[in-house]
């Protein structure tokens, strides 16, 4: 069992008396940043802000900590080192991303997109439909959000380069086959591109074993810096075309990032890999154990939640009921402004948001009204039983 004290030690943000009796909810637009990516980032800006790669020992330091960064986040994703990126943003990749592909395919080919993704993965391959580029949408379930791989394999056939879905949606919150839409698509000889920017703070997935040729996320919600975190494999970033300055594009890690990284921030993530090999040897299991001992602590932690929000009057839960094939990030459709709601939750000092969370598609999809919002209650590992609780009993006092 995850021993949450020891987690939340790792966390200086629940030690400080300014967030002291503030339960926070709102884990899906952020977390926290832990100790080891807090204490690289200052020792970066302190020792080693230069021009990394040079001959000097401060330079020296920093691309050091940059590669090993790389090095680290690679193998606990499962791929070589090689196919991993940084940018400033998931947005800012996926933008890049389209781009090469508009390159790469022809005009009639098509691209697969869904209405349950953040607008991150699917705005900018939607895009390409102005420059001749045919968009397919796999569409939602209205009723329940729920992506289903039989309606993905009806749009499938030889026109179709690419499929991009996400490994859950940030506010449908149910995670998605990723092994099984992945082989749908690659049977019918299309690429794979999985959003996991609201899956991977739950768990840093095995990218390798999953199988999908794009895999993108956000470290800041994976307790690190503000970065974007892409993994393109090697044998489709061989062949996309250059998207950087022409004399790095022999390079994998530099040809999707035009412009150049922030340092400092690519450094610290290393941080994020001495936080996860602390979690193991604490608890005495190996590295990639740690993602199964952070679900099963969220999914006992998200059962009474969702045995609280489920059948209120006027409340409508977005997703599955079952904690067990879902993230912990519960949307909750309301008779009134969601950001009305979180507001008076924030007065019994729970930390949340209503809006429509760039969610925009599918919440149109399930007929919730946009300026409405929903009500959004996330949180990841480092939660507490007593934080739940917390949120329960407000919970029964606002709605």
């Amino acid at each position: 069992m995850l021993d949450v004290d020891f987690v939340r030690a790792q966390f200086p943000a629940f030690s400080e008396p300014f967030l002291e009796g503030q339960a926070f909810f709102e884990n899906a637009g952020g977390s926290y940043a832990c100790g080891p990516v807090i204490d690289r980032l200052t020792r970066f800006y302190r020792e080693r802000k230069v021009q990394p790669y040079g001959p000097f020992a401060a330079s020296e330091a920093a691309g050091a900590e940059m590669d090993e960064a790389r090095r680290r986040l690679s193998a606990l994703l499962g791929v070589d080192t090689d196919e991993l990126s940084f940018g400033p943003s998931t947005t800012q990749n996926t933008y890049v991303l389209a781009r090469a592909f508009q390159q790469f395919m022809q005009p009639g080919e098509a691209i697969i997109v869904t209405n349950q993704d953040h607008e991150a993965n699917s705005g900018p391959w939607r895009r390409l439909e102005a420059e001749g580029i045919e968009i397919r949408e796999w569409k939602i379930d209205p009723g329940t959000g729920q992506l289903n791989p039989e309606d993905l394999e009806a749009l499938l056939d030889e026109k179709v380069r690419l499929v991009c879905f996400p490994h859950c949606s940030n506010v449908v919150g149910e995670i998605n086959p990723v092994v099984e839409i992945t082989a749908l698509a690659h049977a019918a000889g299309a690429f794979v591109c999985v959003d996991g920017v609201s899956y991977a703070p739950h768990g840093f997935p095995d990218v390798g074993g999953l199988g999908p040729d794009i895999y993108l996320f956000s470290s800041y919600k994976t307790y690190g810096p503000h970065q974007g975190i892409m993994v393109v494999r090697r044998a489709l970033a061989e062949v996309l075309p250059n998207q950087a300055h022409f004399f790095n594009g022999a390079s994998l890690t530099k040809k999707f990032t035009p412009a150049g990284p922030d340092h400092a921030q690519v450094a610290a993530c290393a941080g994020m890999a001495d936080y996860i090999d602390a979690l193991a040897a604490h608890h005495g299991c190996a590295a990639g154990e740690v993602h199964d001992l952070m679900r099963a602590h969220e999914v006992r932690l998200l059962k009474p939640l969702l045995d609280a929000v489920a059948g209120r009057n006027g409340v409508r839960l977005l997703g599955p009921r079952d904690a067990e094939t879902r993230a912990p990030t519960v949307a909750l459709s309301l008779p009134g402004s969601a950001a009305g709601a979180a507001a008076e939750l924030a007065q019994h000092g729970i930390m949340a948001a209503g809006s429509d969370f760039y969610a925009v598609r599918p919440l149109q999809a399930m007929g919730i009204d946009t300026q409405r919002g929903v009500l959004r209650l996330s949180f990841v590992h480092y939660t507490s039983e007593a934080e739940v609780t917390k949120l329960i009993e407000a919970l029964d006092r606002v709605l």
